[in-house]
């Protein structure tokens, strides 16, 4: 299994494209700053948190799709504390799971828009209780903004591929003890794509005007 961060996209044209998650990050995230702060206040060295959070997640992510494609993942070159901080957090999917009929269509599979020029990763795209949805899996202490706008702009990727949803989840699982766990439906994607086709135009400006520099 690969992480969608060194996926390359590429159009029918041979053309590479940008992926959804960098085009979302010319976002600003407050609450990040935020929590960093508070990190350095607790004497918490940020950056090593966040890695061993990132780890976790990773691994929680990997088993979870595990769960859809029936393949063992490897997690050799993660720490035994890590893995079992996930098996964890898989457990709370698990209860969610047991009480969904999931019937996968697609999984993590990249996808591009000819149309608009991107690529992106969905995590799941099949029937959940007989209705086609699309799922993305978090393993954050929140549901954020820039989660919709995912979304909406996976919503498009399997549009072009014959797949009309509907509706959509953000399944979040958190990686700490009181984050908890959340199943957010969603229904509303028109406005959520405009503002991604908005960071689109802004990142491929932004990456014009640095090769004219």
């Amino acid at each position: 299994m690969t992480t969608k961060a060194h996926t390359q996209y590429i159009l029918n044209t041979g053309d590479h494209v940008v992926g959804v998650t960098t085009v979302l990050s010319i976002l600003a995230k407050p609450a990040l700053i935020k929590w960093a702060n508070n990190l350095g206040l607790k004497g918490i060295d940020s950056t090593k948190y966040k890695d061993k959070m990132a780890d976790i997640g990773t691994i929680t992510h990997l088993l979870i799709m595990a769960e859809f494609t029936r393949k063992q993942p490897d997690l050799a070159d993660f720490a035994n504390a890590d893995i079992a901080q996930a098996q964890l957090c898989l457990a709370k999917f698990k209860v969610w799971e047991s009480e969904h009929k999931c019937e996968p269509v697609i999984v993590e599979t990249p996808l591009t828009s000819d149309i608009y020029g991107y690529g992106g990763t969905p995590d799941f795209i099949g029937k959940v209780n007989g209705e086609l949805e699309l799922i993305d899996f978090k393993t954050s202490k929140a549901v954020y903004t820039d989660n919709f706008l995912q979304l909406a702009a996976y919503r498009q990727l399997a549009k072009e591929r014959g797949l009309e949803i509907n509706q959509a989840r953000i399944i979040r699982v958190g990686k700490e003890e009181g984050q908890g766990f959340e199943d957010r439906l969603v229904t509303k994607f028109d406005d959520e794509f405009k503002v991604f086709l908005n960071c689109l135009s802004i990142y491929n400006l932004l990456k014009q005007m640095k090769r004219s520099l």
